[in-house]
C-alpha cells in the first residue's frame, strides 16, 4: 500500500535529495519518550495536517498509567533533568527543554503539580582509575572510555559556565566544589562522593511516570492520534520498503511511513548490529520514615560520573539509589527475526539469525532481581552519600532493571533507515533521553522533514561502516569507568541454560545465570 508519496517521504537521505513529500499515514511503534513526543509534534506540523497518525504499544492505553508500559525506561518516580553535559549540543538542547520544564503557573504546564523539581544537581568525579590487573583476559582497548568521569564533569562544568555567562540568574546558582568537604557541605546529608565537582541549582529531577501521563493527555487532546494496544512482532515489507507492522494477534497495521521508537525493544524489530544494543541498568529503593523523607526532600541529586552511582531525592517516602554503568545484556534468539540490514534479493539466501539483546523485566519474570554485585554497589553508594546509621542495613524495598538502548557514543539514533524505504528509526536513548521530553518530538519531526537540527546531524545519523563490528559499551565518560568495573569486565551477560561463553565471574539473577564477559559479538 506504500504510495508514491511515501516513497518520496521515507527514502533514506542517501537515496534522495532533501525534498520531502508528506505521507498520508504514519505508524509509530512505541509510546515512550520518543514515540509519544513524536506523535504530539506531528499533530502540530502543517506538513502532516492531513496525515493519519497511529501509535501502537504493547500496553493498553485505556488502562490508567499503563501506556507506556510500566516496565519501559520512561516510567519511574524520578529522572534527572540536567543541562550538565560534556557535549555542548546536548547542553543547549536541555537548556531549551528546561524552559518548558520550568513552566508551572497552570496545572496543565509540564512542570506543574510536582512533575518538575529544581532541587539542584551535584556532579562529581574521581581521578583516573588504575589500569586493570595483569592476567585478565578481556581486551584492554574495549575498557578505555573516550572520557573519564572526571573529564566529563570538568567539560560539563565548562559548558554550564558558558550558559551561565549569558544569564546572571543562572550564574548565581552554580558553584565549584573543589574537594570532598565542599561536596559534603553542598549535599547536606553528612555524606560525600568524589574528589572534585560542582553544584548546579538550575538542574533537578522530574517525576517520569507523571510526566509521561501528562504527555499522553496532550496527545489525546489533539483528537488526531489513534492509540492501539498490541505487541508488534515483526515489520511488514515488500522487496525494499516497510509497509506496516504485524501484531501478535495477527492484525496488520499499515502505513506509508513506519517509525520504530520501541526503546530497548527496537532490536527485536530492526537489525541494530553496530548501531545500538539493549542493556540493563540497576536501581533500588529504600523505604523512609516521614522524618527521614522530610530531611532529604530538598536534597540535590548527586551523581558520581566515575562510579556511575547516584541518589535521587525521595518520592512518596521511597529513596532511589542507582547506577549508570556498562550494563547487563540479555542475548536471546527472537521468535521472529528482526528486519535485516538490507533487503534480500531473490537469489541471496537469508543469513542465520543471531542472538539479540532484549529486555527481561519483572512483567515477564516476577522473580527477577538485580545481581548481588550490583546490590553491593548500590549499598556502597547509600553508605557513602547518606551515611545514616538508621539506613545502613535497611533492606531494599524493591529493585529494578531499567533497560536502555545504548549506542557507542551515547548519541541518539534518529534517522531514516539507509536501506529500507518507508522506515524511520528513533531509538538509542542511551539512558539520558527523558529530560528532553518537551522538545525531542519536534527534533525528531525535523529529522523526518530533513530540516535538522544541524548540530546533531552526524551525531544522530545511522552509522556507516559498523555493520560487521561488534557492539561495544558506551564510551561517553558517564558510565562508571572506575577500576571496579574494569576488574569485573565489560558487561554482564544474562543467559539461561548451559554456559556458552567464558565467564570471569558469575552471579545469580533469580533463576538466571549472569556471566561477565567481553562485548557482545
Amino acid at each position: 500500500m506504500a504510495s508514491s508519496l511515501a516513497a518520496s517521504a521515507s527514502s533514506s537521505p542517501s537515496h534522495s535529495s532533501n525534498h520531502f513529500c508528506p505521507p498520508s499515514s504514519v505508524l509509530i511503534i512505541g509510546s515512550g519518550v520518543f514515540g509519544l513526543s513524536t506523535a504530539l509534534a506531528l499533530t502540530r506540523r502543517h506538513a502532516f495536517a492531513h496525515c493519519s497518525i497511529t501509535v501502537v504499544d504493547r500496553s493498553d492505553p485505556s488502562q490508567p498509567r499503563a501506556f507506556p508500559s510500566p516496565d519501559a525506561a520512561s516510567i519511574d518516580a524520578s529522572r534527572i533533568i540536567r543541562a550538565d553535559y560534556a557535549d555542548h549540543a546536548y547542553t543547549a538542547l536541555c537548556n531549551e527543554a528546561q524552559v518548558e520544564w520550568r513552566k508551572q503557573d497552570k496545572p496543565t504546564d509540564l512542570g506543574a503539580q510536582g512533575r518538575y523539581n529544581e532541587t539542584g544537581l551535584i556532579l562529581v568525579g574521581d581521578p583516573t582509575p588504575p589500569a586493570p590487573a595483569a592476567g585478565q583476559t578481556f581486551q584492554e582497548e574495549d575498557l578505555k572510555p573516550k572520557l573519564t568521569g572526571l573529564d566529563y564533569a570538568r567539560m560539563s562544568w565548562a559548558n554550564v559556565q558558558s550558559l551561565a555567562a549569558k544569564d546572571p540568574k543562572l550564574a548565581a546558582r552554580i558553584r565549584e566544589l573543589s574537594n570532598t568537604d565542599a561536596i559534603r557541605d553542598a549535599l547536606g546529608t553528612g555524606g560525600s562522593s568524589g574528589s572534585w565537582g560542582y553544584v548546579n541549582y538550575n538542574s533537578g529531577w522530574a517525576n517520569a511516570a507523571a510526566s509521561m501521563a501528562w504527555c499522553l493527555d496532550r496527545v489525546r487532546e489533539t483528537g488526531r492520534v489513534n492509540l492501539v494496544a498490541g505487541t508488534v512482532v515483526s515489520l511488514e515489507h515488500t522487496e525494499d520498503a516497510v509497509t506496516g507492522a504485524r501484531l501478535a494477534d495477527g492484525r496488520v497495521l499499515s502505513a506509508d511511513l513506519v517509525i520504530v521508537a520501541a526503546g530497548a525493544w527496537t532490536g527485536a524489530l530492526v537489525d541494530l548490529a553496530g548501531q545500538a544494543i539493549a542493556t540493563a541498568q540497576v536501581l533500588a529503593y529504600v523505604d523512609l520514615t516521614e522524618e527521614e523523607h522530610s530531611k532529604l526532600a530538598n536534597m540535590p541529586v548527586i551523581l558520581n560520573l566515575s562510579t556511575g552511582l547516584f541518589i535521587m531525592p525521595p518520592v512518596d517516602r521511597l529513596l532511589k539509589v542507582a547506577k549508570h554503568a556498562l550494563g547487563y545484556i540479555n542475548p536471546i534468539q527472537p521468535a521472529h527475526p528482526p528486519l535485516p540490514l538490507r533487503p534480500h534479493s531473490p537469489t541471496t539466501p537469508t543469513t542465520t539469525p543471531t542472538p539479540v539483546s532484549l529486555p527481561r523485566t519483572s512483567l515477564t519474570d516476577p522473580t527477577l532481581s538485580i545481581p548481588s554485585d550490583a546490590a553491593s554497589d548500590l549499598r556502597r553508594a547509600l553508605h557513602e552519600m547518606i551515611p545514616w546509621p538508621s539506613l545502613r542495613d535497611r533492606p531494599f524495598a524493591k529493585t529494578r532493571l531499567c533497560w536502555y538502548s545504548d549506542t557507542l557514543t551515547a548519541d541518539f539514533l534518529i534517522d531514516y533507515h539507509p536501506n529500507w524505504r518507508g522506515l524511520f528509526v528513533a531509538t538509542g536513548d542511551s539512558g539520558h533521553a527523558f529530560k528532553f521530553l518537551p522538545v525531542i518530538g519536534d527534533k525528531i519531526v525535523d529529522r523526518i522533514l530533513r530540516e535538522g537540527p544541524a548540530e546533531f546531524g552526524g551525531k544522530w545519523d545511522w552509522k556507516a561502516k559498523t555493520e560487521a563490528l561488534p557492539m561495544r559499551f558506551t564510551q561517553d565518560g558517564s558510565r562508571g569507568n572506575e577500576s571496579d568495573n574494569n576488574r569485573r569486565g565489560v558487561r554482564c551477560h544474562l543467559k539461561v541454560g548451559d554456559d556458552v561463553c567464558h565467564a570471569i565471574i558469575e552471579t545469580s539473577l533469580g533463576s538466571c545465570t549472569m556471566s561477565v564477559r567481553s562485548p557482545l559479538a
